[in-house]
């Protein structure tokens, strides 16, 4: 589909629970519904919105859409570097299993059954978020020493992979060295995983060039099916699991504007909410400048 297809497809108001379809609903994360249909899975994602690790009583209109149709786009990018979790025929899946609805259809994803890794793979090129607080305090970032002098934002001398753990919702993930990964998935497979997150950041950061944007950092997440083959799953490259920041006003020494949900941190931030449940409702505004956001990110990938 073409960006302008997928803008024009966006619901008016948010989708935010997915309920009454005929299969087993067997997980609910912070946006994503996953569905058993026996031989495969269906993830659904809603127009969710977290901030602060809170679920916020308002969605973003059209966000899983959005999110589900940018991830379909970097599978087929992605698909010579590594496997994905997708099953090949989309559309005759989804006609296979009777659903129909349009709008389900474009926020979901038929995947196969896999078993996920235990760790999250996050890659940094630039020096920002938690890492930059990090590297003030220490000069590290996550165990990784960098040269004295460096500023807010700048791109590292390279990609630095800083694995984290995969906390249970409502709990924050934790930063895991290259032996404690290793431990953890297995010393194999660790490195298979490092080494594919590090093409796959190269890779998008290359493409978001072209597109204008700058890729600052991303989240991966891969899972191994019984022959223990690797596969890409989840979301890829979205601006829920990655920082863009528009190429044309970056400027190292500062924090740039990003494409994602950093217009609604900076209200709750700003109304001094206490990040603990309940979130507050957000003003109409908030919503429509974040749903511009994530549509710029798309148009731009897209063209």
């Amino acid at each position: 589909m073409t960006s302008a297809a997928i803008a024009a497809a966006l619901p008016t108001t948010a989708v935010t629970s997915v309920d009454g379809l005929p299969f087993p609903k067997i997980a609910s994360g912070k946006v994503r519904e996953i569905f058993d249909l026996g031989d495969a899975l269906l993830l659904t994602a809603t127009d969710r919105l977290s901030a602060f690790d809170v679920i916020l009583p308002d969605g973003i209109p059209g966000k899983g859409i959005v999110l589900t149709q940018l991830s379909n786009w970097w599978f087929a990018q992605t698909a010579a570097l590594i496997p994905n979790h997708l099953l090949p025929d989309q559309p005759g899946e989804f006609q296979k299993r009777g659903l129909h609805d349009r709008d389900l259809q474009l926020r979901s994803m038929i995947v196969k059954k896999l078993r996920p890794l235990t760790i999250e793979c996050v890659v940094r090129g630039y020096l920002v978020g938690s890492g930059w607080s990090s590297y003030q305090k220490t000069g590290e970032v996550c165990g990784h020493r960098l040269p004295p002098g460096l500023r807010q934002a700048c791109r590292l001398p390279a990609p630095l992979f800083t694995p984290t753990t995969k906390a249970p919702k409502g709990q924050h993930d934790e930063p895991i060295n290259d032996a404690q990964g290793a431990a953890a998935v297995g010393a194999v497979l660790y490195e298979k995983v490092k080494a594919a997150s590090l093409a796959l950041y190269q890779l998008g950061h290359d493409r978001a060039a072209q597109a204008g944007m700058i890729l600052a950092d991303t989240k991966f997440e891969f899972g191994t099916d019984a022959a223990g083959k690797l596969f890409l799953i989840d979301e890829v490259l979205t601006p829920d699991s990655s920082r863009y920041w528009p190429a044309e006003s970056y400027a190292p020494g500062q924090s740039p504007p990003s494409y994602d949900k950093q217009f609604v941190r900076d209200h709750l931030l700003a109304i001094k909410w206490n990040q603990s449940p309940p979130a507050p409702r957000l003003p109409a505004d908030v919503i429509r400048r974040t749903q511009e956001k994530y549509l710029a990110a798309l148009k731009n990938l897209l063209g």
